[in-house]
């Protein structure tokens, strides 16, 4: 006798735009752009709410860079751009910025990219483990690998 499956009496979860194998994508692409700067990065992918999706941290990167690149991409998803281009406001509003940030868990500087699928958000990555401008490099190569 054949075993039939139970349909599953929990709510269903939403079909979500960031699946595992777009966020794998992002990674891959970020992760070949620190390869041919000849470092290691981490990688966090983000969905558009700002969830972790994805993290691939990079073998010789310090602990803290997995805070720092879900940081980034949480706050390239948030606001939608690029996180280097938000660096006059920081310096400008330090106050909003700092009662933001903890709360938010945001990392304010350069590294991190918003994720578009025609034209809609879709997620962030957040890159950490280079200086600022390998960082967003890395970041920049990893939303090219999916954006529409």
């Amino acid at each position: 006798m054949a075993e039939t499956r139970e349909t599953d009496p929990r709510a269903r979860v939403p079909q979500r735009v960031m699946t595992q194998l777009l966020a794998e994508k992002v990674v891959k692409g970020a992760q070949a752009k620190a390869k041919s700067l000849g470092i290691d990065m981490s990688v966090a992918v983000v969905d558009e709410s700002g969830n972790l999706a994805y993290f691939v941290r990079g073998d010789n990167c310090g602990f803290h860079t997995a805070e720092t690149a879900r940081g980034k991409a949480v706050m390239a998803a948030s606001f939608r751009r690029p996180t280097h281009e938000m660096l006059p406001s920081l310096q400008a509003n330090p106050a909003f910025w700092a009662a933001i940030a903890g709360p938010l868990r945001l990392v304010p500087g350069g590294g991190g990219y918003p994720l578009t699928k025609d034209g809609v958000i879709i997620g962030g990555v957040g890159c950490g483990g280079g200086i600022g401008s390998e960082d967003e490099e890395c970041a920049e190569a990893g939303a090219k690998a999916i954006n529409s």
